[in-house]
């Protein structure tokens, strides 16, 4: 295990996220930026192209080749060393999308992105990953993400669907909330366990934000999901990538419609 590999598993598992500075230039996240707003202008006009994780904020997933960086982001020695250091060498990469809170958005509830597996809560053992990386430097009146570190770990049988805490769970994450201001070019490493939310969009941009999603083998993750690659493109990534990359190659791609739908984040602010 490398040494950052080994400094990112420590602090993904004692507060549930970790991050890389300046791993992408700021160029390489405008380029991102195109492929993102591309993908939703084609996402937003057809049914379930897009998915609503409350008011004026959407997720979409997409296909690796929609994305120009995409071999860039999954060959990156810093997401490489984590994904060995947190879920092994034979970690599967399942999920590729973004989520884009528009002017308007308000607060979502506090919530996790799924409910703890057996695994977890077994033997605390976390087999999944979330990257993420801002298209925008993120400022104050965005809506910036906020994640309370060290909650990874909870667990009660109140979690609404197993994954939004009740009311009189929030007093624990409010003190421990922190707020996150990503440049253009960093990645963070999460759990998606970890209890978090999107908070209220007062400015008049939007802040799009890639999602990288990455399994431990017999992860449950890639059953939300239709990544797929065509022959051509198959063709053109190295084997480093091939090794990670367990999804269908087909002929032609097949827009997807999104199944990683999270109840509740329709309701608004909490």
């Amino acid at each position: 295990m490398s040494d950052a590999g080994a400094a990112a598993r420590a602090a993904i598992y004692e507060d549930g996220i970790t991050a890389c500075k300046g791993a992408f230039s700021a160029e390489w996240a405008d380029t991102m930026r195109e492929d993102i707003e591309k993908a939703f202008a084609e996402a937003i006009e057809r049914p379930g192209g897009a998915v609503g994780r409350g008011p004026k904020r959407y997720y979409v997933e997409i296909h690796p080749e929609q994305l120009r960086g995409f071999v860039d982001l999954v060959t990156h020695p810093w997401v490489t060393a984590v994904c060995e250091a947190v879920l092994g060498p034979r970690y599967e990469i399942v999920e590729l999308g973004f989520d884009i809170p528009f002017a308007g958005a308000v607060n979502q509830p506090w919530h996790r992105d799924f409910p703890m597996p057996d695994i977890t809560r077994t033997q605390r053992t976390l087999d999944s990953l979330a990257f993420n990386l801002t298209a925008v430097d993120t400022e104050e009146d965005m809506g910036p993400f906020e994640i309370a570190p060290g909650t990874q770990f909870d667990d009660s049988p109140e979690f609404g669907h197993g994954m939004f805490p009740p009311k009189s769970h929030y007093p624990r994450y409010e003190e421990r909330a922190v707020r996150k201001y990503p440049k253009r070019g960093d990645i963070s490493a999460r759990s998606a366990l970890t209890i978090h939310r999107g908070t209220r969009n007062e400015s008049q941009k939007s802040r799009p934000v890639l999602v990288l999603g990455v399994d431990a083998p017999g992860g449950i993750n890639g059953e939300k999901h239709d990544t797929a690659v065509t022959r051509a493109y198959w063709e053109t990534l190295p084997q480093q990538v091939k090794d990670h990359l367990h999804c269908p190659v087909v002929d032609v791609l097949t827009p997807i419609t999104q199944k990683h739908t999270i109840e509740g984040l329709v309701m608004g602010e909490a």
